[in-house]
């Protein structure tokens, strides 16, 4: 297979994202006044080497495996030309907010020191893994579904590859060849990714090239050396403002934010301004969709000049609340406590 790398296709702008080494984050008010997805150009990157460009001529996915009938490999236009599905879904970084570990509860988690916005939600398009599955003769006795990414080997570890069980496989999850209505981006996973809703993004790999069914559970470096016991992101919740934002005294201002759960639909979104005393009911008008987040405002009218904490907390389906503090996580991932938004009330 031919292809060449790169690292980032395009300069990323300092107003759109934050840099940590080979990975960049979204900035919240770069969101501010967009519409319900993820513009492609301040959509979180997150590589574990470097973003290959790939012949999409010579490209092939591999579908086989001791849990199918009869293996295949798929071209690009064979892969267009079938049944297709779009969704919004939320992709979201295992670390997202891994930070406010050492920030807020002075308990310093290693890795990437995300804020809250390696997260993203797009419009996918492309085939439900489950249909590929199909076409190659699912056996009744399958057990995981390993997808392989044709990034550089990481490493020792090799291809950044992560099992899914075939009940999720065979569920919602999507082989993806379109974002936000256009040809996968290198960045974001050209000629095709998986996405799984809900999930860590690890599950979500991209370039993808190989998809092995197994009759007997999988593991691999990414699910018991890096990301071991993550799957489900939890609920989180972001201001679409600036770190230490200045506003002026003058209001009443609509804040906006939004919030999101891998376990369900949001249901309710608080906000305090007053350091946790008191909370105020947010409202909400957008799209209320399961794999994604939902947009939320509410009305404030500051009293005083000098520095200040907004707060948000959100409930989902399942009636899980985000909590005031996350108990330490070796790796820093699943950070799901109310984060600490410092702002600035100025005259004028």
């Amino acid at each position: 297979m031919n292809h060449m790398t790169a690292t980032i296709v395009k300069p990323l702008p300092d107003h759109l994202f934050r840099v940590h080494g080979p990975n960049v984050e979204m900035r919240w008010e770069a969101m501010s006044g967009e519409g319900y997805h993820t513009p492609i150009d301040r959509f979180f990157v997150r590589n574990h080497t470097f973003t290959p460009i790939i012949d999409v001529t010579t490209w092939r996915l591999r579908v086989h495996g001791a849990g199918v009938r009869a293996p295949r490999e798929f071209g690009y236009e064979q892969l267009r030309a079938m049944p297709a599905r779009t969704f919004d879904v939320a992709i979201e970084c295992a670390g997202n907010g891994r930070r406010f570990y050492g920030t807020q509860q002075n308990d310093p988690a290693p890795g990437t020191q995300w804020g809250l916005g390696a997260i993203g939600v797009a419009r996918w398009r492309g085939v439900p893994l489950k249909f590929l599955l199909k076409e190659v003769g699912l056996l009744p006795g399958a057990v995981d579904v390993l997808a392989t990414g044709l990034d550089a080997p990481f490493e020792e570890y090799g291809h950044v590859r992560r099992p899914l069980p075939i009940d999720k496989a065979m569920d919602d999850v999507l082989v993806a060849y379109e974002m936000n209505g256009e040809p996968l981006p290198p960045d974001h996973g050209f000629p095709v990714r998986l996405v799984v809703p809900g999930w860590v993004g690890i599950a979500s790999i991209k370039w993808l090239g190989d998809i092995e069914v197994s009759p007997t559970e999988l593991r691999t470096p990414w699910n018991t050396v890096f990301y071991p016991g993550v799957t489900v992101q939890p609920v989180k919740s972001a201001f679409e403002l600036a770190w230490n934002a200045r506003l002026p005294l003058t209001g009443p201002h609509i804040l906006r934010g939004r919030s999101w759960s891998g376990h369900g639909r949001i249901v309710r979104v608080e906000v305090s301004f007053d350091g946790g005393l008191s909370w105020r009911q947010a409202d909400h008008h957008g799209q209320h969709l399961v794999s994604a987040w939902l947009p939320w405002h509410i009305s404030w009218a500051p009293r005083r000049t000098g520095p200040q904490v907004l707060m948000a907390r959100a409930t989902d389906e399942t009636g899980a609340t985000q909590p005031l503090i996350t108990p330490r996580h070796p790796y820093g991932y699943a950070f799901d406590a109310v984060v600490r938004h410092p702002i600035e009330v100025v005259n004028g």
